[in-house]
This record gives structure tokens, sequence and C-alpha cells, in this order.
């Protein structure tokens, strides 16, 4: 979860990334949840577009991310927009002094930062602490059909006006698990600037992340696929897999 230098340049990469769609599953999450919902963390903010959306729509958003760059750049644009979130340097492997959420939200990916499996256990154990009894959490991973097919030993690139990158996608040691080698060219000035990026993703059965989720107290989950907000049969060639679950009140 090292973004570091790449945090600047992050919107302007993610400008084609489907933020209207992941808002309206969140709101249609919200609005069918059967409870009210005001306080929320959106866990892996990044920088912050989901989380600044979120609280335009009038809910109390705190911010969590591991990087500092990006909640920096996620605080000045928020600043700009005149929203209010609260935001907290916390990795979700360890999160501390958060408690009584109404929900919980992580997007594009975060959870498949977290690789190991007792790691992910973990992390899923204190994404319940911090939630209310009845507390709601939505997240999505990468499929593995995607992974397998779409990103392993794929090489993508990319040259716009002021910036360039290279990505290799290069397959790991476990099923669902992969590495990215970046390079970014950014220009500085009159002249280029490079730097390097390495990061490490895995995911898993979609069996897997539920026999979790139930060992951390929740419920009532919820498997859909490509933002769609109908529980259907996910089909083979699904990109993205969204979970929706509930803490348990007792």
């Amino acid at each position: 979860m090292a973004y570091q230098q790449m945090a600047y340049l992050y919107d302007k990469l993610m400008e084609e990334a489907p933020y209207d769609q992941w808002l309206n599953f969140t709101l249609e999450a919200f609005r069918n949840h059967g409870k009210n919902i005001n306080t929320v963390a959106d866990l892996g903010c990044g920088t912050g577009v989901i989380t600044s959306r979120l609280a335009n729509e009038g809910y109390r958003l705190t911010g969590v991310d591991y990087s500092a760059d990006m909640l920096t750049y996620a605080e000045h644009t928020a600043n700009e927009q005149n929203v209010s979130v609260q935001w907290l340097k916390q990795d979700l492997r360890e999160l501390q002094g958060l408690e009584n959420f109404d929900a919980a939200v992580s997007y594009c990916d975060v959870i498949n930062y977290i690789t190991a499996e007792a790691e992910l256990e973990g992390a899923f154990n204190n994404i319940a602490n911090i939630l209310k009894a009845g507390g709601l959490f939505l997240f999505d991973v990468h499929s593995l059909f995607h992974v397998q097919h779409n990103f392993i030993n794929q090489t993508f690139a990319d040259v716009m006006e002021d910036t360039s990158y290279i990505w290799f996608c290069m397959e790991g040691d476990h099923l669902g698990e992969m590495y990215h080698d970046l390079t970014f060219f950014s220009l500085d000035g009159d002249k280029y600037s490079r730097f390097d990026e390495f990061h490490h993703q895995r995911t898993y059965p979609i069996t897997f992340y539920i026999e979790l989720l139930k060992k951390a107290g929740f419920e009532n989950i919820k498997v859909y696929a490509d933002f769609s907000t109908k529980e259907e049969t996910i089909q083979e060639e699904a990109e993205r897999i969204f979970f929706r679950a509930t803490k348990r009140s007792g």
C-alpha cells in the first residue's frame, strides 16, 4: 500500500474511474439497509474522491488511509471544495481509536492490498470493531477471473500530455496473487521526472471472503458483481466483486 509519490498523479490517472457507479452503489445500499446511516468511514480513501462525494450527500465522513501523501492531497482538495471530512493516517490492519460508525466502505480494490490470509482476517475483525451493532460494511475486490485473464503477465502503458507510465503485471506464487511494477514519467518544468512504484495484490474466492466475514461477526452477507445492486448469479467474466455485510447485533 505504498502510493507515495503517485499521490499527486493519482487523480489524473483515475480520471476515467467509475466514481459515479461507486457512489450510486453505496447510496442504494444505504437506502436499503433498514437503519439510519449518519457516520461513515472510508477505509483506504486515497485522494478522497468517494469520501468527499459521500460527505456532499450529507453523511459525516472519516477518511482513513496509510499514505500521508494521499491524505494531504485529499484534505487539500476537500478544503478547496469546502467539504468537511476528518482525515486519519492508519493501516486497516491496525485500526485504533475508531468506534460507533454506522457504515464503513472500502473501494477500488483496497482489500486486495491485504495479501496475507491472517492479516485479512484481522482487518475484517478491526472493521467489525469500529462499527455499531447492525452497522454496514461495503467493499469490492478484483475477481479471480479478472486477475487471471486480464492482469497477470500483461503490460500496460499510456502517454498523456504531461504524464506517461508503463506497467508490468507479474504472476505471484498463489492463485489470485499479482505484483505490479510501475514506472511513471511526469513533466516537471521543462523536463520529466521518473519515479517507480511496486505494488502487491491478492484476491481470493468469494467463498473465502464470506467465511472470514462470518468469523469477524458479520451476517446478511450479499454478493454482487460489477456495480449491480441486484442479487443475481455472478457471471464468470465479472471483473469486480462487491460485498455487503451487516455486523451482528448480538
